[in-house]
């Protein structure tokens, strides 16, 4: 996923020792569902990975950053505020 051993979250309200696991774990239950390039809104994550749409929504914006793998996570608007996404992983990074 990135290049980094362990992706580095940051945030005002987060502890290391409280957050990397389930962090790390959020965020690798979404790319391992997004990697096929699949258009999904949140609530469908949500339904395969187990995950709050509100954390699959962060974990998204997390992969669009460098130190996460500068991939690209298209946004395309369904209809009454509805939203679908779709990863397309950087090929640098992905092995």
């Amino acid at each position: 996923m990135t290049t980094n051993n362990t992706p580095h979250f940051n945030g005002a309200d987060y502890t290391p020792d409280r957050d990397d696991a389930r962090l790390n774990g959020q965020l690798g239950r979404v790319w391992e569902c997004m990697r096929d390039g699949r258009w999904r809104t949140l609530a469908q994550i949500a339904d395969i990975t187990g995950d709050p749409p509100a954390s699959i929504s962060a974990q998204l914006r997390h992969l669009r950053k460098p130190r996460f793998g500068s991939h690209t996570v298209e946004r395309e608007y369904i209809a009454n505020g509805l939203y679908q996404y779709k990863l397309k992983p950087n090929c640098e990074v992905v092995a």
